[in-house]
């Protein structure tokens, strides 16, 4: 399984379409442990693209802060699961968060 975390500064970004960059993790699903991850600078932020962009990296889940509805349907329709509402913890911490169950994730930050 391969998770995707968009990047600010260092922590999870609020608002997943400004990132800075992704961060996709390779991750054993069953034993719940990370195997590898890699950085990737986002493209320029264009509506609906990241979906279809994620997707050719082989995301099946993307952890967000924040999403629009739009997004997360595009997602959805690209065989994406959409987590929002997670914290701006260190990926690494939020992806060990997920895949022990205890990712704390609270609203949707974005309204739009």
């Amino acid at each position: 399984m391969k998770i995707a975390v968009p990047v600010v500064d260092g922590r999870l970004a609020m608002h997943f379409g400004h990132c800075e960059e992704f961060v996709l993790f390779d991750v054993d699903a069953e034993s719940a442990a990370v195997l590898s991850h890699d950085s990737l600078v986002a493209p320029p932020h264009q509506p609906g693209l990241l979906p279809e962009w994620l997707r050719e990296r082989g995301a099946d889940v993307i952890i967000a802060g924040g999403m629009g509805r739009r997004a997360q349907g595009l997602f959805r329709q690209s065989g994406i699961e959409v987590v929002v509402g997670a914290p701006a913890l260190e990926p690494q911490q939020v992806v060990e968060d997920y895949l022990a169950g205890t990712l704390e994730a609270g609203e949707n930050v974005c309204d739009h």
